[in-house]
């Protein structure tokens, strides 16, 4: 079974930064996907950045060039600078074994294991 942990939401002033980290545990295949996701009140979840441990990293417009996404093991993190209002969600991390194809990453529906979430505002 896969486990995901999420940490590091909060409250922050828009320009501010934030770092959130996503840990993955239990068992899973050596080559897999994980992507951040967000969710506001009222909205789709939608894909913010996904990346696997073997050749891409992709992000959505919205976020390219504020945010970047890393990994460390088990531990991915999500560096947030130039935070905007419209960045505030509930963040949720999610992660797929096995290979998925790099223009369908952002997509929630290609994740099987998700988080609990970090709830995320930004105040202007």
């Amino acid at each position: 079974q896969v486990q995901l942990e999420e940490s590091g939401g909060g409250p922050v002033q828009a320009g501010g930064s934030l770092r959130l980290s996503c840990v993955v545990s239990g068992y899973i295949t050596s080559t897999y996907c994980m992507g951040w996701y967000r969710q506001a009140p009222g909205k789709e979840r939608e894909g913010v950045a996904s990346m696997n441990n073997i050749d891409f990293t992709t992000y959505a417009d919205s976020v390219k060039g504020r945010f970047t996404l890393s990994q460390d093991g088990g531990k991915h993190t999500l560096q947030m600078n130039s935070l905007k209002p419209e960045d505030t969600a509930m963040y949720y991390c999610a992660a797929e074994p096995g290979l998925v194809p790099a223009n369908t990453a952002l997509a929630p529906s290609q994740f099987t294991y998700w988080g609990q979430g970090t709830q995320v505002t930004v105040s202007s």
